[in-house]
């Protein structure tokens, strides 16, 4: 059964915004929502349907890294986009990471940068974590699985990582509740989502807006080192090197923030 504090936030939002066609699906411990929601989306899972789970035994994040999920310490869940098929997987991750961010000022009134390509930080420390996969890219049955971690409270991570991980409690100095926490994420992607399929202008420009460190920051990645010059309207990070701007669409940066 879901907690009492997703089911009262969950059915507030249904009522505030019929619009927005949200269907969440809560599950007490899942190995990974983003496999559970991968494997609805193969099934026709329309855009909007959520899974969360209270623990994730297996969460991921980018490059087969682990994303800690104890439980009932954090968000973890994952959502099914449907969007247009000329729509890239690089904006759908910007446009999730302005969504999250939103959220999360919405609901608690902490503000929190954006770092390319999905994550969200307080300071130079972890606060959230977006992944997206892709099912049947660039055809009409195309769905963006979108996963998302946020630490809530301390127990969110464990002690090794705690000098570069934060939670909105930490910051606060509050505990926050987690299903305004919920419900106003899940708004805030619907409604950025919808956004990038009419403008996606709007998309780069609150990323932008949001992401100091996107531009003058030194990073390092396969061998070559530069400074980050912001982002392109393709979502790629754009870096000067010492052999002019170099386009980084994926890979592992070293950020020397």
């Amino acid at each position: 059964m879901i907690p009492q504090e997703f089911a009262v936030a969950v059915a507030a939002l249904r009522a505030r915004r019929p619009d927005a066609r949200l269907e969440v699906r809560w599950h007490a411990s899942l190995p990974s929502t983003m496999d559970a929601a991968g494997a609805l989306a193969n099934d026709g899972a329309a855009h909007g349907v959520v899974v969360i789970a209270d623990a994730q035994t297996q969460g991921r994040g980018r490059r087969g890294t682990t994303w800690a999920s104890p439980t009932a310490a954090g968000l973890y869940f994952s959502f099914v986009a449907r969007p247009g098929a000329s729509q890239t997987l690089s904006l759908i991750t910007l446009a999730a990471g302005v969504a999250v961010r939103d959220g999360i000022g919405a609901a608690t009134g902490l503000a929190a940068d954006l770092k390319w390509p999905n994550d969200l930080l307080v300071g130079k420390r972890k606060l959230a974590g977006i992944l997206a996969e892709g099912l049947a890219v660039g055809t009409p049955d195309q769905a963006i699985i979108i996963g998302v971690g946020v630490n809530a409270q301390t127990a969110a991570y464990s002690p090794e990582v705690r000098a570069r991980a934060t939670s909105i409690e930490d910051e606060l100095g509050r505990p926050v509740d987690r299903g305004a926490l919920l419900s106003a994420i899940l708004i805030s992607l619907w409604d950025w989502l919808t956004r990038l399929q009419q403008s996606p202008g709007d998309i780069l420009q609150a990323w932008r807006a949001a992401s100091p460190n996107a531009i003058g920051t030194r990073v390092e990645w396969e061998g070559r080192n530069g400074v980050t010059a912001g982002i392109d309207d393709d979502g790629a990070l754009r870096v000067k090197t010492p052999s002019g701007i170099e386009r980084v669409i994926a890979g592992e940066l070293q950020w020397m923030l």
